[in-house]
C-alpha cells in the first residue's frame, strides 16, 4: 500500500467503492477517457514542469489536454469531466524518509473529496526519487508520458490490461526485447550482483557501461534496436522501500520492460542476478 504526497498533502492510495449495483470494473470506470480533459498539474518544480509541458505538447493525442496549478488541482479535482496527470510523491506502507516521485493519471470525482488517495488510479511510473532526481528523469520523460497514455488506451479495451500495467509493459521485452542490444550503467546494478553473474549472463548484446552517461547517449542517440537501463529509488531506502528497474527502448522512446523488488541492505538497488538472468534467459 502507498501513501501519496503531492507538495503538503499525505495521501492513502486506494479506490473508494462505488454504490452497489453500480458496475465497477476498471475498463469501464475508464471508457470516458478519450472524452474527457486530462488537466496536467504543474507543480513547484520548474525544470520538471517545463519539461513535462514539453512532452505532454509533443505526443499527448489521447485526449485533449490542458495545464493548471496545484491549486487550481486541489479545486477540479472532485469535477469527474477531468482526469489529472501529474508527477506526485509516493511512500510506501511503513517509510519514513522521503520515496519516489511517480509520474500518475488519476481521475476526479467527488471522491476525492475525501483526499486525493480516494481518487480512482489509472497508472503510475516511477520518475525519480523524491529528494530530487540526478537529470536522468527527464531524459526517459518522454517514454512515460508515452507509456501512461497507451495503457490508458489499452486499459479502456481490456479488463485484463486495466489490472496489470507491469504484465502489460513487459510483453514488448518477451516478444521484441529479447532481441535488442541492451546497455545498463554499472551504478545502476545491485550489490548483490558478482562478477560471477556478469560472465554468467551478459553476452555480446548484453552490456554493463561504466557511466550512466555512456548509456543514455545511446537512447539519446535513438539508437536502432537498443535498450537502456534505468533504476529509480529512494535517496534513503529503508525496510519498507522499493527499488524499481526500467528498460527503455532508445528508438521508439519506449518503456519496454518494469520490474521492482524491496529494500534490503543485501539486495541494495539497482538489477538484481535474477533481473540479469531473466534479461540473458532464451536471448
Amino acid at each position: 500500500m502507498k501513501k501519496w504526497i503531492l507538495t503538503i498533502a499525505v495521501l492513502f492510495a486506494g479506490l473508494t467503492a462505488l454504490a452497489q449495483g453500480t458496475i465497477n470494473t476498471r475498463s469501464y470506470r475508464l471508457s470516458d477517457f478519450t472524452d474527457k480533459v486530462t488537466q496536467v498539474v504543474l507543480t513547484g518544480n520548474e525544470v520538471l514542469s517545463g519539461a513535462l509541458s514539453q512532452e505532454v505538447v509533443a505526443q499527448w493525442t489521447a485526449s485533449a489536454f490542458e495545464f493548471c496549478t496545484l491549486e487550481q488541482f486541489e479545486k477540479l479535482k472532485t469535477d469527474d469531466r477531468y482526469y489529472f496527470l501529474m508527477a506526485a510523491e509516493s511512500r510506501f506502507k511503513g517509510e519514513e524518509n522521503p520515496g519516489i516521485t511517480f509520474l500518475t493519471l488519476v481521475k476526479g470525482g467527488p471522491e476525492a473529496s475525501e483526499g486525493i488517495g480516494s481518487m480512482f488510479e489509472v497508472v503510475s511510473f516511477p520518475l525519480m526519487a523524491a529528494m530530487g532526481g540526478n537529470g536522468r528523469e527527464l531524459i526517459f520523460l518522454g517514454a512515460l508520458v508515452k507509456a501512461v497514455q497507451e495503457f490508458a488506451l489499452a486499459a479502456m479495451e481490456s479488463e485484463k490490461v486495466a489490472y496489470g500495467a507491469e504484465g502489460w509493459i513487459n510483453q514488448r521485452y518477451d516478444q521484441e526485447g529479447r532481441m535488442m542490444q541492451i546497455f545498463i550503467p554499472e551504478e545502476d546494478l545491485s550489490p548483490a550482483v558478482k562478477e560471477k553473474d556478469l560472465e554468467k549472463y551478459l553476452d555480446d548484446d548484453f552490456h554493463i557501461v561504466d557511466t550512466a552517461e555512456e548509456a543514455d547517449q545511446y537512447y539519446l542517440d535513438g539508437t536502432y534496436n537498443t535498450l537502456v537501463g534505468y533504476t529509480v529509488a529512494p535517496v534513503l531506502p529503508e525496510k519498507a522501500s522499493y527499488c524499481y528497474k526500467m528498460l527503455f527502448e532508445a528508438h521508439s522512446g519506449s518503456l519496454y520492460r518494469i520490474s521492482r523488488h524491496k529494500y534490503t541492505p543485501k539486495k541494495g538497488v539497482g538489477f538484481l542476478p535474477q533481473d540479469l538472468r531473466q534479461l540473458s534467459h532464451k536471448r
